[in-house]
């Protein structure tokens, strides 16, 4: 017998019997394939096709020429990007509060799950935990809404506090100096909640055998938390920092929105909120083309800064999101 022979050779109903058994897996998990359905849709209209539109950045974009019959323009708006001399100042607002944010909020959640964790009781842990994760729960403006009533200069509770012990008010609000704590502060406190749970779910795939031998190396309770516990969740912490240092340039700009005024426009202002007005000018003609221009360069250095942090974490310590 050949060697050509002695191959085992697929029987031609094979490709006809893989094809039965997708249509069995299909129609059997048929509510869960149309529970996605809900999902695709938000993700082909408001994801997808978006990007199509994106042309505009090409265009001097009329409403009333359309789309398409708005002239092109090529690389003139990227041009005028960079001969406006408000983007380093928004870029370096957008960053202050970008790389602020990542500082306090990356670290916040893992500390305070490694502290959760030895929690002995189960009541209090599941207790602390949910309420830790309602503020996530709770959109922008009534955080911004508790924020104004806790540092109202006129009965907030702070500025009361402060008065008692013999302090004048401040008007937190509308300094300048105030806005970036503010926002990291508010942002730390809405998200740490639901990084403690990723935190939490990637520790009990942990084995109980390296504590059991760290216990009978004597190692205690803080020895377990470095020596066992934080090298285990590092493929998990390299996941969470691409994808945060992917938004490096993005800021959550529905709180800027409803925090700032134009006291602090010199902290405040950041290219989200320049693009939001751009292209919702209360005057004169919007520029929706240079918008979109500032829009897509902004998710260039982005998409570049997360394949960046992908190879060089990979590098380091082995694992990447991709």
């Amino acid at each position: 017998m050949t060697l050509l022979e002695s191959k085992p050779v697929a029987p031609p109903e094979a490709p006809a019997r893989s094809r039965r058994r997708g249509k069995r897996s299909l129609l059997r998990n048929k509510w869960l394939y149309l529970m996605l359905v809900p999902g695709l849709i938000h993700l082909a209209v408001f994801k997808i096709a978006p990007v199509a539109a994106l042309v505009i950045a090409f265009k001097n974009f009329s409403p009333f020429l359309g789309l398409w019959g708005s002239p092109w323009v090529g690389l003139q708006q990227f041009q005028e990007i960079f001969n406006d001399p408000q983007i380093p100042g928004l870029v370096g607002n957008t960053l202050i509060l970008a790389v602020g944010t990542l500082i306090f909020s990356f670290p916040a959640p893992i500390i305070f799950a490694l502290f959760l964790n030895e929690v002995r009781l189960t009541y209090a842990r599941k207790f602390i935990q949910t309420m830790s994760f309602v503020p996530y729960l709770i959109s922008s403006a009534v955080l911004v809404s508790i924020l104004y009533t806790l540092l109202s200069p006129q009965g907030g509770l702070v500025n009361e506090i402060i008065k008692n012990f013999g302090g004048q008010p401040i008007s937190f609000l509308t300094d300048p100096a105030w806005f970036r704590p503010l926002y990291i502060g508010l942002n730390v406190w809405q998200t740490f909640g639901y990084g403690t749970i990723i935190y939490l779910a990637a520790m009990t795939a942990i084995d109980t055998s390296l504590y059991e031998a760290a216990e009978m190396d004597g190692v205690g309770r803080f020895g377990k938390m470095r020596y066992v516990t934080l090298p285990a969740l590092v493929p998990m912490m390299v996941v969470m920092l691409i994808l945060a240092l992917g938004q490096v340039l993005t800021v959550d700009v529905d709180k800027i929105l409803l925090m700032y005024n134009p006291n602090t426009y010199s902290t405040a202002d950041v290219l989200q909120t320049y693009v939001y007005r751009l292209a919702f000018a209360s005057e004169g003609f919007p520029r929706y083309s240079y918008a979109a221009a500032v829009s897509l360069l902004q998710g260039i250095v982005a998409f570049i800064l997360v394949l960046g942090t992908n190879r060089i974490t990979k590098r380091l310590t082995g694992s990447g999101l991709f």
